[in-house]
């Protein structure tokens, strides 16, 4: 004992004694590349445990998967913490770069004091569980529905009551949320401020290679560009539904929650039936042509993957073909929203998806597989660099890909024998537009909303006040007439992302940018038609451009990896208003004599 005593000791003296000294690039080189190793290996233990959790649900899968991502969060705090100390030093650019992404890679910073610690993660924990086990029980507990079901009720029903009874129903599960919420708050801004930051939104926005202020400047910029659009788009809806709804729907005011098919209003495809064109009719069912075709889901997989191969990328492993998981299993339950996974961050690829013979599904295995072919592309860079240029880049390129999927893509497949007229597009387009422009405000205004909340300037007494009228700035869409709100409401935790802590903004990049991706590969293309029906498939310029930049990574600044692909290095909203130009056109000519705006 008198041993270990004296040898405790003198490790504490030279700690003590080195605590003052300076120290040097080379320990920090050291540290950070230490520091990725160790993260890796606890990242994919983590990622093997949270796969099983998703394709075999139990209690004890759900149980190892949270202790084992709870240890590489744990892991990842701390190493960031310890980072701090090399604040200051000159370093070569990659070991800078490495350390600004350790920090970043976090999106809850825990106080230092342990005690504060712990009770942020509780708190963090009882939101998400709050949201997740939260119901509505119109008649007592006989009668409780849960989101899906609600969420149902609003895509389907055109009976305004139902609608109005669903809507806040919901909404009703996110107020006991507001005290808890205001102390995540605080704590959240205590743990940013000791990484170096401002506060939690501060340090949400630091990852996007500008200064925060820049950033905000930046997206404010981007929605002037798609703003007229999307002020047609509203219009026009607004006249259709006061058609169906009267005067529940106001002739110039903003367009009641409820009865746009979606329980925030996020995308109104839901409602397209009912404001669809006349000659709604694209020419051919996407759906009935795989039926015909009798393709099965490995068929699927293999459009979606030899739409890459055509691009010049290599096949996908066998391995994939092995471990991903197809086809909704008869003896268990999984999880079966559609998903990629790198489980070994190097090219242990996976699909998780439970595939159905439609055209939706169709769609949907193109955009899983773009993020595929992305984690391989940048699989060979140093762990922290092994991921999307920026948090909006991954989802940009799956949604990209599935732009490319035209009539005439499917044509040269063998699925359809000749691409309709370009008069039939205007329906697929209102069709896309429901949602994708009807998304872009809401995917602004949610961080918008919590960036004033973490910096202050929006306190817990005017949460769900600034809540509307943010809504309301952007999207133009106001709570249900029947549904008054106040501050004993808190409708921003009725959205799961505000709840469990998940940044928002990366849904606003990836709707803008897979636009301008589009647009510059069709140009590599040599596409010269209307960009709503150019497709890149069998591209092999557009498909080394694609390359080019899927490779970088994040190992520099998104500007530098969007330069790559569209030989820019802003991003540019004007490629979803050439996309949509002629929906445009057709919107204008409805809107005429009729009020726009709100």
């Amino acid at each position: 004992m008198k041993i270990r005593a004296a040898c405790g000791a003198a490790v504490l003296s030279a700690l003590l004694a080195g605590a003052d000294r300076k120290p040097t690039a080379d320990e920090a080189r050291t540290f950070i590349n230490d520091a990725e190793r160790k993260l890796l290996a606890l990242g994919v233990d983590a990622q093997r445990a949270d796969w099983i959790k998703s394709t075999y649900i139990t209690d004890d899968t759900e149980a190892v998967a949270a202790r084992l991502d709870e240890r590489a969060i744990a892991a990842t705090v701390d190493y960031a913490k310890q980072s701090t100390r090399f604040d200051g030093l000159t370093l070569d650019p990659v070991t800078a770069r490495k350390m600004k992404l350790l920090k970043l890679s976090l999106t809850l910073a825990t106080p230092s004091d342990p005690k504060e610690s712990e009770e942020l993660t509780r708190i963090a924990a009882s939101l998400e569980g709050t949201y997740g086990k939260g119901k509505y029980c119109p008649r007592g507990p006989e009668s409780c529905l849960d989101l899906e079901a609600l969420s149902k009720i609003l895509a389907e029903s055109r009976d305004p009551k139902q609608l109005l009874d669903a809507w806040t129903g919901w909404h009703l599960i996110s107020r006991p949320m507001r005290p808890d919420f205001a102390r995540y708050v605080e704590l959240s801004n205590q743990g940013a401020q000791q990484l170096g930051f401002a506060d939690t939104g501060a340090m949400w926005r630091s990852k996007y290679d500008m200064p925060p202020d820049a950033f905000a400047r930046e997206l404010d910029r981007l929605w002037e560009q798609v703003r007229p659009l999307y002020l047609s788009l509203h219009a026009y809806v607004r006249s259709r539904l006061r058609e169906k709804y009267g005067n529940l729907v106001p002739a110039r005011g903003p367009i009641p929650a409820d009865l746009l098919g979606n329980m925030w209003a996020q995308d109104w495809d839901n409602i397209y039936p009912l404001v669809a064109p006349a000659n709604a009719d694209p020419g051919y069912d996407l759906t009935a042509l795989l039926k015909q075709r009798r393709a099965d889901w490995k068929q699927m997989v293999k459009y979606g993957e030899n739409f890459f191969v055509s691009l010049g990328f290599p096949l996908l492993p066998q391995t994939f073909w092995e471990r991903s998981l197809f086809l909704k299993p008869r003896d268990r339950d999984v999880v079966c929203h559609a998903s990629a996974w790198d489980v070994d961050n190097v090219d242990d690829l996976r699909l998780k998806m439970c595939i159905e013979i439609t055209g939706e599904d169709f769609l949907v295995v193109h955009h899983e597989l773009g993020h595929n072919f992305y984690q391989r592309a940048y699989n060979e860079l140093p762990p922290l660099f092994r991921d999307s240029a920026n948090d909006g880049f991954h989802e940009a390129i799956g949604d990209t890909i599935a732009l490319s999927v035209t009539p005439q893509y499917l044509v040269k497949i063998g699925l359809l024998d000749k691409a309709p007229d370009p008069s039939k597009d205007i329906g697929l387009l209102l069709h896309r537009a429901l949602e994708k422009i009807a998304f872009l405000p809401f995917g602004l205004m949610i961080d918008e909303w919590r960036w004033k909340v973490f910096s202050g300037e929006i306190p817990p007494e005017k949460y769900n006040e600034t809540w509307w009228q943010l809504r309301e700035k952007y999207q133009g869409v106001a709570p249900p007439a029947g549904a008054p709100r106040s501050e004993k409401d808190f409708d921003p935790g009725a959205k799961y992302h505000v709840a469990a802590n998940v940044p928002y903004m990366r849904y606003f990049l990836a709707d803008i940018l897979q636009f301008q991706f589009h647009r510059a590969l069709a140009q590599a293309a040599g596409c010269t038609g209307p960009l709503n029906r150019c497709s890149i498939y069998g591209n092999k310029a557009a498909g080394s451009r694609l390359n080019a930049m899927l490779q970088m990574g994040q190992s520099r600044p998104w500007q530098d990896a969007l330069e790559q692909i569209a030989g820019t290095r802003q991003m540019d909203a004007t490629a979803i208003r050439d996309y949509f130009a002629p929906l445009q056109k057709w919107l204008d000519e409805q809107n005429q004599g009729k009020p726009v705006g709100w």
